[in-house]
């Protein structure tokens, strides 16, 4: 993802460098500031965009969640979350907090930090050293993987009676070992890199295809459609891989299953058909739409406010 892109592209911009189209380049202003303010602006814009999101969607996800895990029906994951209560509604919303808003924040200002170190360092075409750059900036969110990890814990009705809590997740899983708290870790790798890559790339040349913004409203909603658009997109594209991830963190201890074998452990459970692989899908698509709409808007907002 950019940091300092214009958000309609100059008239003059015709005779630019192809790569220019996609990761334009940085206001010549913005480029003589220094120091930490300005590396550091996209980390909290980054974290501040997540955790506005969270608080809106967290309810959308839940029901997402039941969907993926038990391929439910939309109607019957929310009469779970009936049957659960309003007191439970936000249960489990501390892990996506803590871990969402670093995620974010990592997002974000890793994927800068590794451009701006690669595009010194490498004679690369500029539209390969910046996906590149997304890829390992993913990668790094991986680390994060323990708070996906226990979301998923106390998101699964059939452990609300053995967790009560964030920490007491965390402890219960201790005695496993450190690499119970990254189970799922395969998928999480699998769907961060090229997820980062493809939403940084295609930002940009998506944002230039809509009606000119004459007015900071029309900045903000033009920033709202184009994380939508992109963020419904990668929902769809990466959903078997939550989907398998869902299974995979929804196991305390016993055999570390690879991927492949849940994978056909689910596809065979759901008769072999992609409708019920994918029941979820619309749901998560809407939920994407509103969820990265409202991250990459708040983040666009912040950077100019910065």
């Amino acid at each position: 993802m950019h940091i300092d892109t214009p958000n309609v592209m100059d008239s003059e911009a015709h005779g630019k460098r192809k790569s220019d189209l996609v990761f334009p380049a940085a206001k010549p202003d913005l480029m003589q500031h220094t120091g930490t303010l300005d590396a550091g602006k996209h980390y909290v814009c980054g974290y501040c965009a997540a955790f506005t999101n969270i608080a809106v969607t967290f309810p959308i996800q839940k029901v997402l969640f039941r969907q993926q895990l038990y391929g439910l029906r939309i109607r019957d994951a929310i009469r779970q979350l009936e049957k659960d209560g309003i007191r439970n509604l936000y249960r489990g919303i501390l892990p996506p907090l803590l871990q969402k808003t670093t995620t974010l924040a990592l997002m974000f200002g890793l994927y800068e930090d590794f451009s701006s170190l690669l595009l010194r360092h490498n004679n690369a075409p500029e539209l390969v050293t910046r996906s590149v750059a997304a890829v390992l900036a993913g990668t790094t969110e991986a680390v994060l993987t323990p708070f996906e990890r226990v979301q998923t814990l106390l998101q699964d009705y059939k452990h609300h009676d053995r967790f009560t809590n964030t920490f007491q997740a965390f402890k219960v899983l201790r005695p496993y070992g450190i690499g119970e708290y990254y189970r799922g870790l395969v998928p999480i790798l699998v769907r961060n890199g090229p997820s980062n890559a493809i939403f940084f790339s295609l930002r940009n040349p998506i944002k230039q295809c809509l009606p000119e913004a004459k007015t900071s409203s029309a900045h903000v909603l033009n920033d709202f459609i184009c994380g939508g658009l992109l963020g419904a997109m990668l929902g769809i594209l990466f959903f078997p891989i939550n989907v398998v991830k869902a299974r995979m963190q929804s196991q305390i201890g016993g055999e570390f299953t690879s991927f492949g074998k849940v994978f056909m452990t689910i596809w065979i459970e759901r008769d072999g058909k992609l409708t019920h692989l994918f029941r979820g899908a619309l749901l998560n698509s809407n939920r994407s739409v509103l969820s990265w709409g409202i991250i990459n808007a708040t983040y666009e907002l912040l950077l100019k406010l910065f």
